[in-house]
């Protein structure tokens, strides 16, 4: 038993039991971090009063009847972008503030700043951890400053150029099996379904130099790349499952553990083998056997990168970028692929100015493939590709949590610690930067009309330090299979129209359905 005595108080001394006094230290404290919580909240509202909110703000849920992953949720982000041009504050819950900016002047303040002051922010991505580890997605700024700086040569033109090769053969398995489907009357195809299939096809081959035929039987890596995908956003939208102890005792959080544990496996058994490789033959003997086939592939550069102490990328961390690039390199090209085909369809006169493009491009070559330097000669089909990101961009949002103050161009503050969204969608459907916003115009990206515009204006690719690595390989990618697609096919607009449906990436309700004409190449 203590004794406690407060003199200062006039009480005498008084015993007191060790418990009772833990108590007290604790309940202090607690009371301690309430008030300061409670004290930082206020501020922070008074501080974002700056920025309008949109009305409809339940007491209990905040504006979540506002953001839902529908339709009807991007319609109201696109509105409340028009409405709030500037920027905007919602609620999530009563507590949860985030402000939302949508305007190529605002958003310029987070994408300018430093790494560490805008830290990526994991909202909707911290599902993917368990797959991805600390790859460049996750990563912390550290080692995200380190590994982007060892990765940025994997990605160099003269990289990407042995990778067009690639390209053209993933695509035309995927139009003959086309072709096939059609001849036997089946002219009405998922676009996601098919083109997710033949750019995860591409990617194994580009990261791994691993043929599994995955577009002509079953592959269980592809198969379980596809099962990871879908259980991750899954979880997102059920709130339950974000707790990891409920959501790993449940079927879905199993399924995944296993899941992940096969892609592991695949990926570990590929870096060891070319680790055994390098021992015996030696860098400089290694790296001109793959100039001589021209087959250097993710993983190679990886196990050669150095950063400047001379230190090499550890196993683990290979195999995170590896899985990393094999994740956001597949949905995003898909969605991107699957959305201009989309708007081509329902443009008509747009899709045979491109086909007669490609066309004229390819008219005395056989076979009839794309080449790297056919790629800038092939501009207005680049513009309906960048038109359609602008409409349709594959990551509509993406989020940065403020490590201190950050104050934007008309002089309001983004108090410290609140999380900005920058509403990539908002911004390109923003009518104070693009007039008709909802129009589908590839002639907006014609040098002449992009002269003076902000560059922050059209950001599919993220934008700032932390953007995405892998814009130019999958520019590269999109439209070498547009191009292909487009000399052998005909695209029609379905009986039902899509409705979109935001997720990690921007997807649609039951697939993206058109109907295609195969064209006679012989005869072109």
């Amino acid at each position: 038993m203590s004794l406690l005595s407060l003199p200062w108080l006039g009480l005498r001394q008084v015993a007191i039991s060790p418990w009772l006094l833990l108590l007290l230290v604790v309940g202090s404290w607690l009371l301690t971090r309430i008030l300061a919580w409670t004290y930082a909240f206020y501020n922070n509202c008074r501080r974002l009063q700056c920025f309008p909110q949109p009305p409809k703000r339940n007491w209990f849920w905040g504006h979540l009847g506002l953001i839902t992953p529908t339709e009807e949720g991007l319609k109201d982000s696109t509105q409340m972008s028009a409405t709030y041009s500037q920027g905007f504050t919602i609620w999530l819950g009563p507590i949860i503030p985030f402000i939302v900016l949508c305007h190529p002047d605002t958003i310029r303040s987070i994408t300018n700043a430093s790494a560490a002051i805008a830290l990526k922010d994991d909202l909707s991505i911290r599902f993917l951890k368990p797959w991805l580890g600390d790859g460049l997605l996750l990563s912390g700024v550290d080692k995200w400053s380190r590994h982007r700086r060892m990765l940025t040569p994997a990605f160099h033109f003269n990289i990407l150029k042995s990778y067009i090769t690639i390209f053209n053969k993933s695509a035309n398995i995927m139009l003959d099996k086309w072709q096939h489907l059609a001849s036997e009357g089946s002219s009405r195809l998922d676009m996601f379904e098919h083109i997710s299939l033949m750019t995860l096809d591409s990617l194994q081959k580009c990261i791994f130099s691993f043929d599994s035929h995955c577009q002509e039987r079953p592959s269980e890596y592809i198969a379980t790349i596809l099962e990871l995908s879908a259980l991750v956003e899954k979880r997102n939208q059920h709130i339950l499952q974000h707790m990891d102890f409920l959501y790993y005792l449940s079927h879905d959080g199993r399924r995944f553990h296993r899941a992940c544990r096969l892609v592991h496996d695949f990926t570990d058994a590929v870096i060891r083998e070319r680790r055994r490789t390098l021992p015996t033959q030696g860098i400089d003997d290694f790296l001109k056997d793959k100039a001589k086939s021209k087959t250097l592939d993710f993983i190679d550069v990886l196990l050669l990168s150095k950063d400047e102490d001379g230190k090499a990328l550890s196993d683990e961390d290979i195999r995170a970028e590896a899985d990393t690039f094999m994740f956001g390199g597949h949905d995003t090209t898909a969605s991107g692929l699957s959305w201009v085909l989309y708007n081509l369809a329902r443009h008509p006169e747009y899709q045979e100015r491109c086909r007669q493009e490609v066309q004229e491009l390819l008219k005395d070559r056989d076979p009839k493939e794309i080449e790297w330097d056919d790629l800038a000669q092939l501009p207005f089909l680049t513009m309906c590709v960048k038109e359609s990101l602008r409409l349709h961009p594959p990551a509509p949002f993406i989020s940065r949590c403020c490590t201190q103050d950050i104050v934007l161009p008309d002089g309001r503050v983004i108090p410290k610690g609140i999380t900005c969204v920058i509403n990539i969608i908002g911004v390109h459907h923003n009518p104070t930067v693009w007039p008709d916003p909802e129009v589908y115009d590839p002639f907006r990206f014609d040098p002449e009309n992009s002269k003076g515009r902000s560059p922050l204006a059209f950001i599919p690719f993220s934008a700032g330090p932390r953007n995405c690595i892998g814009q130019a390989f999958a520019m590269a990618e999109m439209k070498v299979v547009l191009a292909l697609m487009l000399l052998h096919f005909r695209f029609l607009p379905d009986h039902t129209e899509p409705r979109r449906k935001p997720e990690l990436i921007m997807r649609a309700e039951g697939g993206l359905w058109l109907r295609v004409e195969h064209l006679n190449v012989g005869l072109q």
